[in-house]
């Protein structure tokens, strides 16, 4: 809750009970006045015209209510009070813990059945929470007692968002098969990679059913890329740089498509804090540098590589006929051993966006 209030020249100073403290400068509280003047409560939208408020505005009057739960704002170009409730003050305080602090990073050891869930207990809606909380703070999950249909994995993907279609198609269905011009469709090893590096905006999830195994090996792999960001922070910050500064160019070439992008293997937003790690090797498109930059490049790779391919970060497991895989594509690096026999596999991808939504409209965060 909010203990007391200052009212200084520019800003107001919040003092929180939890000895936190925020300064929120005067023109941005006006322009997050939330009244029925400024804000359209049906659609959440503005409708303050920011250009013409006074960018030293100052206020007129302020006071706490309810036990601290707000702030009761008097502003001189508004007739009325303006409120503004301690949750939003909170939220937008510029001391918020960081967002990686909130998940659990992860090595092979880490994990037990806590990544386990059962596909009806995600159909009630505090079991489809539980889920959500799975997914976001270990970035993955297994949905155990699917039915092995493709309905299944529409019923899940309808409770987070809708399907995204690609050059894959939308719903897809697969077994091995050498006529696709992509490395998944063999029987061969896959190293762990994050998928579309050669997307402007590659899927945030994946999901993969086992609709049938009759076979040896395939056991899926997967691995905590934020884990491994924060292990080559800690231990080499130079490579570090170079893995978050160096645009790496990912393409597709085939199928009748030639898709390109680029992007740092970790993507750090305007606050220097990971948001994403982007890294295929198989799908790494050519281009240079200088030499000094070009040998520091392969050092940082081969050190984030080694690291994925390294059993201590990777959780191993053969999905069964009837267990689902869904992981954030954003942050979790997949893969698969080699197989001999039948496997095959249904799923999809889901836009990061929406999975955001749907943890933000369930209070995941």
């Amino acid at each position: 809750m909010i203990k007391k209030i200052k009212i200084l020249p520019d800003d107001l100073h919040v003092y929180f009970n939890s000895e936190r403290e925020e300064i929120y400068p005067n023109i941005w509280l006006r322009d997050h006045a939330r009244d029925e003047i400024n804000w359209d409560k049906r659609s959440n939208q503005r409708k303050t015209f920011t250009a013409t408020l006074d960018f030293k505005i100052k206020i007129r009057s302020a006071e706490i209510l309810d036990n601290g739960k707000f702030i009761q704002i008097l502003w001189p170009d508004l007739q009325k009070p303006v409120n503004y409730s301690y949750e939003f003050l909170l939220n937008n305080s510029l001391n918020n813990k960081s967002k990686i602090n909130r998940l659990k990073l992860w090595k092979e050891n880490d994990l037990d059945e806590q990544i386990y869930i059962d596909f009806e207990t995600i159909q009630s809606i505090e079991g489809y929470k539980k889920f959500l909380k799975i997914l976001h703070q270990y970035g993955f999950s297994v949905v155990k007692n699917c039915k092995t249909e493709i309905s299944s994995v529409e019923n899940i993907v309808n409770k987070i968002g809708y399907v995204r279609n690609s050059i894959f198609g939308s719903l897809w269905s697969f077994e091995s098969n050498e006529d696709k011009a992509d490395s998944a469709y063999t029987q061969e090893e896959l190293r762990p990679h994050t998928d579309a590096t050669y997307s402007n905006d590659a899927p945030g999830l994946q999901l993969l059913l086992c609709c049938e195994y009759k076979a040896k090996g395939g056991d899926s792999i997967m691995v905590d890329g934020f884990k491994i960001a924060e292990v080559i922070k800690k231990d080499n910050k130079e490579l570090f740089d170079v893995l978050s500064t160096v645009n790496v160019r990912g393409s597709y070439i085939g199928d009748g498509v030639f898709l390109e992008a680029e992007r740092p293997i970790f993507n750090l937003d305007s606050n220097k804090e990971l948001f994403q790690v982007s890294f295929n090797n198989y799908d790494r498109a050519p281009f240079r540098f200088k030499k000094d930059l070009t040998i520091k490049f392969y050092e940082a790779i081969r050190k984030f590589d080694l690291m994925a391919n390294n059993k201590e970060y990777q959780w191993r497991h053969i999905l069964k006929p009837g267990e689902l895989l869904i992981f954030n594509n954003w942050r979790v690096l997949h893969g698969r051993g080699s197989f001999d026999g039948t496997r095959k596999i249904s799923g999809c991808y889901i836009n990061k966006e929406d999975f955001d939504s749907s943890c933000r409209m369930n209070g995941i965060y």
